[in-house]
């Protein structure tokens, strides 16, 4: 009965310590760590530890609703969306400036964002926009906080300023964009840890500094594989236009970020959309008119002529022509239909920077009237950006 006494006596003393050191223990979560507080009082922020059990070095800043709320003025200035996602600019508190991704929560979403967390925090290249932190709360939207690129995106360069801006994208920015996003995914391939797949390489994904220095974004579909694995089941990734043919048969690898950079490269070096339909072309018409709407068509056709510089985009000027025919070689190569013919992104830089010659895939020697177009234009035909 002692015992029992002594352990009551000692439950209520703590309790009553507990009520009176309440207030100042609430005050100083506030003041030393109001993220914590956060969590105990809601119940809404999700620890990245917590919720997911990807190796994680090197976390980013986790952000709470209020301070992203704070940061994009309660979002106030939209400056892109797409898909689930939409971008948001904002200021962080010393000023610097900021994109806030939020992404609306959705089934199996989250597994997409945990992904893209655990790979854009452990990849270090000056090619590869910096992941600087993120918010995740249970059920609710989530938000990436990237560094925010005032030159906007290649996509907007290429197709939405029309030829006055254009012409601001001169041929040694454009090559220096081939070279930098080339050596990007050469690094995702070849020198990270566990090879990592971008899988939606397109010029919307590729970010201008103010050095018209190129970044590559968004690694919401990007996928951390072992190295020695050729195949990865996948259906359904990728944007239609950019997708390797054997990505609509549930199958990829390294190999079909390639086939999308090559395709991204064709418009980079001629300025347009490589699906285009002409006014003369029948929307309803099943049959599309190669010669005029398919720019890699147009491309192999004008180069096995020597008529290549025609395609080139008339906004640049003082144009390598050698230079050009190298990186439109290196276009063709990438966008064979075979995967297993397709270079390496390591084969490519060493292209682009001449340490290979390069040369016309075979498929680019044979006869361009029996070429097989159908598998690259199929998804084009559903041109989704």
């Amino acid at each position: 009965m002692f015992g029992a006494n002594i352990v009551a006596l000692s439950s209520y003393c703590i309790w009553k310590l507990y009520l009176a050191a309440k207030p100042w223990l609430h005050q100083y979560l506030r003041v030393v760590a109001p993220r914590f507080l956060e969590e105990e009082e809601t119940g809404l922020l999700l620890p990245l530890r917590q919720a997911t059990t990807f190796r994680i070095q090197n976390l980013p800043r986790q952000f709470s609703p209020g301070e992203v709320r704070a940061m994009t003025q309660d979002f106030r200035t939209m400056v892109g969306q797409g898909g689930f996602a939409q971008v948001f600019r904002g200021l962080l508190d010393d000023g610097a400036a900021v994109a806030v991704k939020r992404i609306a929560s959705a089934g199996d979403g989250e597994d997409d964002f945990l992904r893209e967390i655990s790979i854009v925090a452990n990849v270090h290249h000056r090619s590869l926009v910096r992941l600087l932190g993120y918010c995740l709360q249970r059920g609710g939207d989530r938000y990436l906080v990237y560094p925010f690129f005032e030159s906007g995106s290649l996509d907007s360069w290429l197709f939405h300023g029309g030829e006055g801006r254009r012409r601001l994208l001169p041929w040694p920015a454009r090559r220096g964009i081939a070279v930098d996003v080339a050596k990007a995914l050469a690094y995702l391939h070849h020198e990270c840890h566990q090879q990592i797949l971008h899988l939606d390489i397109k010029p919307g994904n590729i970010l201008l500094d103010g050095d018209l220095r190129a970044h590559v974004s968004d690694f919401g579909i990007s996928m951390s594989i072992t190295r020695g694995l050729s195949n990865v089941d996948t259906r359904g990734r990728g944007t239609p236009g950019y997708m390797a043919p054997e990505m609509m048969v549930n199958a990829v690898s390294a190999r079909s970020d390639v086939f999308s950079y090559g395709m991204t490269l064709l418009e980079l070096f001629g300025g347009r959309r490589n699906f285009e339909p002409s006014s003369s072309t029948d929307a309803s018409s099943a049959t599309p008119d190669f010669a005029r709407d398919f720019f890699p068509y147009i491309v192999r056709e004008k180069m096995a002529r020597g008529e290549l510089m025609e395609a080139v985009d008339a906004a640049m000027a003082l144009v390598d022509q050698e230079e050009v025919e190298a990186v439109v070689k290196v276009a063709l190569s990438c966008i064979q239909s075979r995967w297993d013919m397709r270079p390496s992104m390591l084969t490519v830089v060493d292209m682009l920077e001449g340490r290979v010659a390069t040369d016309l895939p075979p498929e680019s020697r044979r006869r361009l009237s029996t070429v097989n177009f159908s598998d690259l234009l199929s998804s084009s035909l559903t041109h989704g950006r």
